[in-house]
């Protein structure tokens, strides 16, 4: 006889990306406007990075931000809040240090689901994702609401004009549902280099303090973003088309079977770099770079959220993703959209 969790694996093991939904910060920041800060110009921006402004977030809390994107992607998806099992929040950049989930939880009003944070910096969401995929697999969980969510402002240098023209505030989700009849979740793979974390971070800075007699204790904050930009950039179209051709072999395709190419929106050379590389068209890639600049773990989720508003993306349409950055990490998804 089976047990209610293998009947329950039976039931829904495979995976559809059903809805998405997107929010982000009012107050726009415009090269020009930054001009203003730091020797910069839109012009100097915009050639090196693809960036003409980005969104900031001053009153609005990051869990605020993330439950308005999750909540339209819920209701994209044709599900309650009460529907939800699980909440995955992709975030570095949290309003609690012992995480955020909990609370946009609690503001969507999804009662019955557990939630937790998964900190991977710009391959957040492609590792949430996957982490979603494995509960579905199993059985335990049918629906997932995935959402990656970050406020860089918080930890930038304002003047410093290498990183503080890069940064921009937002969300983006999708719901995963488990599904009988088609696993629309094709491959992935995922990587990490511990070994080159110190190219791009944002690090614990602490002081030796004296108490009693014999005894210290370490106190201190997190330091502002720092990178080292040409070794990023290096990482990034080497490693990048790597990690994408590894998920389409997992899946069984080639670049040939892409329809839409969404990577993390870091850098507008980047992103052309790695679509040559695949030798796949610009037609076939989504950018919002733009408008939003680097926004981390949102910055695909958004990016698709804007594609299937806009009409581009149809259902079942095969579009790879792929996130990179802190850590260093990386990794690429492969998924068919709808049911």
């Amino acid at each position: 006889m089976q047990s209610v969790k293998e009947s329950a694996r039976d039931a829904h093991n495979g995976i559809t990306v059903i809805g998405s939904g997107s929010a982000i910060a009012t107050q726009v920041i415009s090269n020009d406007d930054l001009s203003q800060i730091v020797d910069t110009s839109d012009d100097w921006i915009s050639s090196r990075t693809g960036i003409k402004k980005r969104h900031i977030a001053t009153s609005t809390s990051l869990s605020e931000l993330a439950a308005q994107a999750g909540l339209r992607a819920i209701a994209h998806s044709g599900l309650t809040p009460l529907d939800i099992d699980l909440i995955i929040l992709a975030t570095s950049t949290p309003d609690d240090l012992f995480g955020s989930a909990a609370q946009v939880q609690s503001i969507i009003g999804a009662t019955r689901a557990v939630a937790f944070d998964l900190t991977a910096a710009c391959s957040g969401f492609v590792f949430s994702l996957v982490t979603a995929s494995q509960f579905i697999r199993n059985g335990v969980y049918r629906n997932v609401l995935v959402i990656g969510a970050d406020f860089l402002s918080r930890w930038v240098d304002w003047g410093d004009r290498t990183t503080c023209v890069l940064f921009g505030d937002g969300a983006g989700a999708v719901v995963c549902q488990g599904n009988s009849e088609k696993d629309n979740l094709l491959g992935f793979e995922m990587c990490s280099n511990g070994a080159l974390n110190n190219t791009l971070n944002l690090s614990y800075q602490g002081n030796l303090e004296n108490i009693g007699e014999d005894k210290q204790i370490n106190n201190g904050g997190f330091s502002n973003i720092t990178m080292n930009g040409r070794e990023v950039y290096r990482f990034a179209v080497n490693k990048v088309p790597e990690v994408i051709e590894k998920a389409l072999f997992r899946a069984h395709l080639t670049t040939d079977d892409v329809d839409w190419l969404i990577l993390h929106q870091a850098n507008k050379r980047i992103i052309d770099a790695v679509a040559s590389r695949l030798k796949i068209p610009e037609q076939k890639v989504i950018t919002n770079l733009h408008n939003y600049g680097n926004t981390s773990a949102a910055s695909i989720p958004l990016a698709l959220d804007e594609a299937l508003k806009e009409g581009k993306i149809k259902s079942g349409d095969v579009i790879a993703v792929s996130g990179f950055g802190a850590g260093l990490s990386w990794g690429a998804s492969i998924f068919r959209w709808g049911r």
